[in-house]
């Protein structure tokens, strides 16, 4: 499968999808496109998947008659999102064209040192 990772997804996440081509958008110029002109474009170059970390794209873009698959992970800090590589490898593998998924990222809680 051919996936596209956009500015929020880290690039470790990578290591997780064994047999799949992935580009970054940097990589190849389109790191400043919005979200709507940064899916027409992976669209018309071949993209199967775009994996962001934008949680608000299924309410701002008409995914409605896309061919392109999307793929939210709701959190973008590699400390979180390291945890889940198995689920966001499963979701990848198991999405149909044309279909959105959200891979739930939680937060770890943060450690506060013991008040003295």
């Amino acid at each position: 499968m051919k996936i596209l990772f956009d500015n929020g997804t880290p690039r470790s996440v990578a290591r997780c999808l064994v047999g799949h081509e992935i580009t970054r958008a940097r990589q190849i110029g389109w790191h400043e496109l919005e979200n709507g002109a940064l899916i027409q474009r992976a669209e018309e170059a071949g993209y199967d998947l775009l994996l962001s970390t934008d949680k608000n794209i299924r309410y701002q873009q008409n995914l409605s008659g896309r061919r392109i698959t999307l793929v939210v992970l709701t959190s973008q800090q590699w400390p979180d999102v390291q945890l889940h590589l198995d689920k966001i490898a499963a979701t990848v593998n198991a999405a149909t064209l044309g279909s959105y998924a959200e891979v739930e990222i939680p937060m770890r809680p943060k450690i506060r040192p013991p008040q003295v």
